[in-house]
């Protein structure tokens, strides 16, 4: 999850649709496609939801126990309505997850993998950061104290790598950022200077963007971009300053304007100042997990796990759900209830049987899932801090791996869990056809381009693979312009006593504040519709 990273179409993510939009056109045309995409909203949560108190007697079942249904579940008991959830798994949280040391996940085909991280290493195949502007998640996390720390999405030492550029070598994120902003103040230098310019400002506005480009770009006097301390100052030291003889700094050498064009690397540039990536961004400590942990603890015995959905009935009475308990030789039972929240994802919800009618039927059966792979990696040694010098943050190649990420706590610990890979489209439909042990293989191979440290320093890892997480089958409602305007709106109305939420039904798909939002708005809409009928029928 976690928006941009995610597919766009024709197997191109939307971070390289966006990156190629954003630096050729601009960032209010690429605003504009983030919006198309479902990203780059801020969140519509303005507080606790509209919930007054329950009618006598009335009773409600969610279906689902991930972060829509649990906040569905916590407001509307906390309102005095009788809340029964049935959740697939034997844990909360759904695709808020993390894996730890000793956990075991069985994936669709029957592959089994025990994690074996040491304690207090661990890895978030799901949802890894939370945006500051994500009110909704953060006031749960408050609520529940659930404790956060930094999550460091730019970091100016990690590395920007392209297989076809300077050999293959990663580059710093600082020295492509300098030389391209230096390089960029140059050109744009020269154009005022030339001339070029007159007609777009005024002689006392070209002196001050001309002083403007000089410290952006890190140009010297004669407004050159070159080899000396105010560029290094951006770009980084060939040898930094230090004390003593010998302190002296000695100058890196800015790449060619040509050489950095043809690269690529600038595309990556961007992806900070993206809506949803800008500091400050944070995580739970000890993994994203412990936010649907916390949940659970809260809702207790009302969650009812390893109950598996097999049919959603209605009438004017109420909803019956028929389901199989799975810890108990798949008996089966029936629940039921006044009203039904399903916050089921739709790539499952589509092969069960409910009798709603055709427009909600068709929206559930249209909108496509996004495929998506995630490897968390434990290597024996922090070789990424001890010989990089990297704590925290993401490198990104264009390997099929995608990028890599560094954990962002345990800094100077022995061992560390990285994230191996975030595949999106077709390179995550390909490691998606492998086994979990081939996944990991490939790469570490793809990351030992970047890190040559990879092959001596691997102990173990989990490779998750979303279109055969069994009570998921894809990571997030992948929408279009079109789909929305054909089926959004019949998707979120009530039918009858049945209401969807999830981030599927948002405008902040694959994130979780879509998950909040949507089921504080669907909740509201049941209390309206329960008071309206004076409670239990």
């Amino acid at each position: 999850m976690d928006g941009v990273d995610g597919t766009g179409s024709g197997g191109v993510t939307r971070r390289q649709l966006l990156r190629m939009i954003g630096l050729s056109a601009g960032s209010a045309v690429m605003y504009q496609a983030m919006t198309s995409l479902g990203l780059a909203a801020e969140s519509g949560y303005s507080g606790p939801p509209k919930v007054g108190q329950a009618p006598p007697g009335a009773s409600v079942l969610i279906l689902g126990a991930g972060i829509a249904g649990m906040v569905a579940a916590m407001e509307l008991r906390d309102a005095g309505y009788t809340v029964q959830v049935l959740e697939f798994n034997d844990r909360p949280g759904g695709r808020n997850w993390t894996i730890r040391g000793g956990d075991r996940y069985t994936e669709l085909g029957g592959e089994t993998q025990t994690c074996e991280f040491d304690e207090g290493q661990y890895f978030n195949p799901g949802p890894w950061r939370l945006p500051y502007h994500h009110h909704g998640i953060l006031h749960y996390c408050k609520r529940l104290g659930v404790a956060l720390e930094n999550f460091v999405q730019i970091n100016h030492n990690a590395f920007l790598h392209s297989q076809n550029a300077f050999d293959g070598k990663p580059q710093r994120y600082r020295s492509i950022q300098g030389d391209y902003h230096g390089h960029v103040a140059e050109l744009l230098s020269k154009a005022a200077q030339g001339g070029g310019l007159d007609q777009l400002v005024s002689e006392q506005d070209k002196r001050i963007l001309m002083a403007s480009l000089q410290w952006w770009g890190a140009l010297d006097n004669d407004y050159r971009y070159v080899a000396d301390r105010n560029s290094n100052d951006r770009r980084g030291f060939a040898k930094d300053p230090g004390g003593g003889i010998g302190g002296a700094p000695e100058f890196s050498k800015p790449l060619k304007l040509d050489d950095l064009l043809r690269s690529g690397l600038w595309g990556n540039l961007p992806i900070g100042a993206l809506y949803d990536m800008q500091t400050t961004l944070m995580q739970p400590v000890g993994g994203m997990g412990r936010i649907g942990e916390a949940f659970g603890r809260e809702l207790g015995s009302l969650i009812r796990y390893q109950s598996k959905v097999t049919r959603i009935e209605q009438g004017e009475q109420g909803v019956t759900v028929h389901f199989h308990d799975q810890a108990n030789g798949g008996a089966q039972h029936q629940a039921n209830a006044d009203w039904c929240v399903c916050t089921i994802p739709l790539s499952i919800l589509s092969q069960i049987p409910m009798n709603v009618g055709a427009p909600m039927q068709a929206a559930i059966r249209a909108l496509p899932y996004a495929p998506a792979v995630k490897l968390g990696l434990q290597f024996r040694r922090r070789f990424w801090e001890e010989d990089d010098h990297i704590y925290g943050g993401i490198s990104y190649t264009d390997l099929p791996i995608g990028n890599i990420g560094y954990p962002q706590h345990g800094y100077h610990g022995q061992k560390g869990v990285l994230l191996g890979g975030y595949l999106w489209g077709t390179d995550a439909m390909r490691f998606t056809g492998m086994t979990p042990a081939e996944r990991i293989q490939e790469g570490l191979a793809q990351g030992a381009k970047i890190h040559p440290q990879y092959p001596t320093e691997f102990e173990n890892g989990v490779a998750v693979a979303w279109h055969r997480e069994p009570g998921t089958m894809g990571c997030f409602a992948n929408w279009t312009d079109q789909l929305r305007a054909q089926h959004y709106d019949n998707l979120c109305a009530f039918d009858g006593r049945i209401v969807l939420a999830g981030e599927h039904a948002s405008y902040i798909p694959a994130w979780q504040e879509g998950a909040v939002t949507s089921a504080l708005n669907a909740i509201e809409r049941l209390h309206q519709r329960a008071t309206a009928q004076g409670g239990a029928v």
